[in-house]
């Protein structure tokens, strides 16, 4: 009997997807997860800008044409535009930017500037400007684009005739990795004290979620800003800039770690799990091995959403003036300038440029944790 099945599951034709070489092995999650995010097609395209950012963070200094601190004579300049026709109708192979011709206004004594198209400067790529050190490491002076005589303010200048495209760069290194650093600690907190709350429960879980609900009931914007103004004013910027990381990572924990409890408590009465314990599987093992894989997903699409509202938070701190501040360059810091309404009538592109990097960035991180939390969802289609 049992060579006669033999011989007819030996006879049978192979499956159809087989049959068109579709290979059947198991499909992992992760791989799952991915071929699915990729139908989301605006995520993917906000996945793409959001890495184009973060290697411009990374190469600051080769990506911007000037230092951040860099002054000019040129107060607040207004941005250039790039043109291929000159003033007579002429072509150019290529790009160039024109100078500027700066007057006074008789009234009000504030610089005004006009295009002088005389003044012709080329546009070039890796240009030779001035040093920076690459990777903190490196003495380098190439920089991606720029003009070898004279000057090129694509975002305009400030005050102080400093380079806002320069500064919009290297705010981005703090205000981007604040938001990256900060949900990684309070993903860690969040875990590890949610986890806690949901494995052990009793009197641990009792206590823990009375904490959370404490920190819940206090209004965020007056916790930053009593937890910000208790740094000293004296640190230097890089204290400033953990402390800045700590207070916004001791807030957000709380959200993750009520979530993270509740999937613990599901998670712990799966029959997995069970396996796990019956098979003599320590604690330790079954958390590590079992339970946080099955949060993976979660963890994702937490990482996505919460960053902006972590580089939503360093910005408002810095712009009410007890978060970073001068020299240290951010977006938050860059958008202090907003207060004043003389630069809001007669300078927008101070205020305007680190407002537009920071609404892109939100949105670009909203469409990629939508992405993502459809990926992860193993009922959408």
């Amino acid at each position: 009997m049992t060579q006669m099945v033999d011989e007819r599951v030996a006879n049978m034709p192979p499956p159809a997807d087989a049959a068109e070489g579709v290979s059947n092995r198991i499909i992992s999650p992760t791989r799952l997860m991915w071929w699915k995010f990729k139908k989301h097609k605006l995520a993917v395209a906000s996945g793409i800008f959001l890495i184009l950012a973060y290697l411009a963070t990374i190469f600051a200094g080769f990506v911007s044409p000037y230092d951040p601190a860099s002054r000019s004579n040129n107060l607040y300049a207004p941005p250039q535009g790039i043109h291929f026709k000159d003033a007579e109708g002429n072509f150019h192979l290529q790009p160039f930017v024109y100078g500027y011709e700066m007057t006074r206004d008789l009234d009000t004594l504030r610089p005004v500037y006009t295009t002088d198209t005389d003044e012709i400067y080329p546009l070039r790529l890796f240009v030779q400007g001035e040093s920076y050190r690459l990777f903190g490491l490196f003495d380098a002076d190439i920089h991606l684009f720029g003009v070898e005589d004279g000057y090129v303010h694509l975002a305009g200048t400030d005050d102080f005739g400093r380079d806002m495209l320069s500064r919009l760069v290297y705010g981005a290194q703090i205000s981007l990795s604040v938001g990256i650093i900060s949900v990684l600690l309070s993903l860690v907190l969040g875990l590890v004290i949610g986890g806690i709350s949901g494995l052990y429960g009793g009197m641990i879980d009792s206590f823990i979620q009375r904490v959370i609900e404490a920190i819940i009931a206090i209004p965020t914007i007056p916790l930053w800003l009593g937890l910000a103004a208790a740094v000293p004013r004296d640190w230097p910027p890089v204290y400033q800039y953990f402390a800045i990381l700590a207070v916004l990572s001791l807030i957000s924990w709380t959200s993750t770690a009520r979530v993270a409890r509740g999937r613990f408590l599901a998670l712990r009465e799966q029959d997995f799990v069970t396996a796990a314990k019956v098979y003599g599987a320590s604690q330790p093992r079954i958390i590590r091995k079992h339970l946080v894989p099955n949060l993976m997903s979660y963890v994702i699409v937490t990482l996505t959403l919460a960053v902006p509202n972590i580089i939503i938070g360093e910005t408002a701190l810095s712009f009410l003036g007890v978060g970073l501040k001068p020299p240290t360059v951010s977006w938050g810091v860059l958008l202090q300038e907003a207060q004043s309404v003389q630069i809001v009538q007669f300078y927008p592109w101070i205020w305007i440029g680190p407002a537009l990097c920071v609404i892109l960035v939100v949105l670009a991180f909203n469409f990629v944790g939508d992405g993502a939390r459809d990926a992860a969802d193993p009922f959408s289609r």
